[in-house]
């Protein structure tokens, strides 16, 4: 129903752009770094890293795809595919994190030497603090524009931040304790921290490929709806969403005085369609179905001067996430 403005997907292209570019400068700081001083956690940082590198620019060609307009192949266009990269991204950070820990465990057992660890901390320092920024703007854009790659993409970066933190107080530990196992267990950690983000955002995905009821926009939904309900609406039920990279797709039953003219049907239909627009923050595309109302209905009906009415109203039924999505109409039992 309303339609995303195409200034809006490239200005989205365009930051991604910028998130890939700093991806691979860093990815390079961190390569020097770790061949500087030979550190299992520079290692660890620096895998995470090329799995930012390669997400960058997975993110960058979902957001290309899902840009691209609805055409006859794909009737609900390409938006989609944010979930798909978002997929991927999540499992190669979790084959990151078992490429760490394979290479902490082989350094415990062969053991090894740090060198040049001054200037591999102030390499390392400098690559946490510009993550972090990037990672904190691309979150907050992604938030305004409700896309998952720039969310995902600025959770990795910040993610990135917190283990190359950690990675710089070891270096800083090891430069002056010279107990050079403490690097290969604090890249341990980070392997395992690595998986379990892998895992969360693989999850996240998976929920939006098999369109996983959203809680939270459901709920924003039947707020609305339940705040602004006229009493012609008898009934909203077996109302279901679903998820296109930014938009939504909204399919509904809502139940109408059987006598309306079709005319003032439709017309009560497109008052609830509006009001959704206008409250929620999303492009929506609808499919309603118009029910008749049946004398099961009466008493859940609120409309007080009914000329058919054929049983007594009892109670007036509050629409929540459970009632509203139910595949059954509204009664007072």
């Amino acid at each position: 129903m309303k339609n995303h403005s195409h200034h809006n997907s490239l200005d989205k292209i365009g930051f991604q752009r910028l998130i890939a570019v700093f991806g691979v400068i860093l990815f390079i700081g961190k390569i020097i770094a770790w061949k500087l001083t030979h550190s299992d956690a520079v290692f660890s940082d620096a895998m995470e890293s090329i799995v930012n590198v390669i997400s960058a620019f997975m993110g960058l060609y979902s957001l290309h795809l899902a840009a691209k307009p609805r055409d006859e192949d794909h009737p609900y266009g390409h938006g989609k595919v944010e979930f798909v990269t978002s997929g991927i991204e999540g499992a190669l950070i979790a084959i990151a994190g078992i490429m760490i820990i394979y290479e902490g465990i082989n350094s415990l057992i062969v053991g090894k030497v740090l060198n040049k660890l001054d200037l591999g901390i102030w390499i390392i320092a400098a690559t946490a603090v510009v993550n972090y920024l990037l990672g904190y703007i691309s979150i907050q854009k992604g938030k305004a524009e409700n896309s998952l790659v720039l969310i995902s993409s600025g959770k990795h970066l910040q993610s990135d931040t917190v283990t190359t933190i950690g990675v710089v107080l070891s270096l800083i530990v090891v430069h002056f304790t010279k107990i050079y196992w403490i690097d290969s267990v604090v890249a341990l950690i980070f392997g395992v921290y690595i998986i379990f983000v892998g895992y969360k955002i693989v999850r996240k995905s998976l929920s939006g490929i098999m369109d996983e009821q959203d809680p939270e926009i459901l709920n924003k939904i039947i707020e609305v709806l339940e705040a602004n309900r006229k009493v012609e609406w008898i009934d909203i039920h077996n109302m279901k969403i679903q998820q296109f990279g930014s938009s939504l797709h909204i399919d509904a039953h809502i139940t109408l005085p059987w006598y309306y003219s079709l005319r003032d049907a439709h017309k009560e239909m497109e008052n609830v369609i509006f009001l959704l627009v206008e409250n929620i923050d999303r492009n929506i595309e609808f499919n309603f179905h118009m029910d008749d109302c049946k004398p099961f209905s009466c008493p859940v009906c609120q409309v007080k001067d009914c000329p058919v009415r054929e049983k007594e109203f009892v109670k007036r039924v509050t629409w929540t996430a459970e009632n509203v999505t139910n595949l059954q109409k509204h009664t007072a039992d």
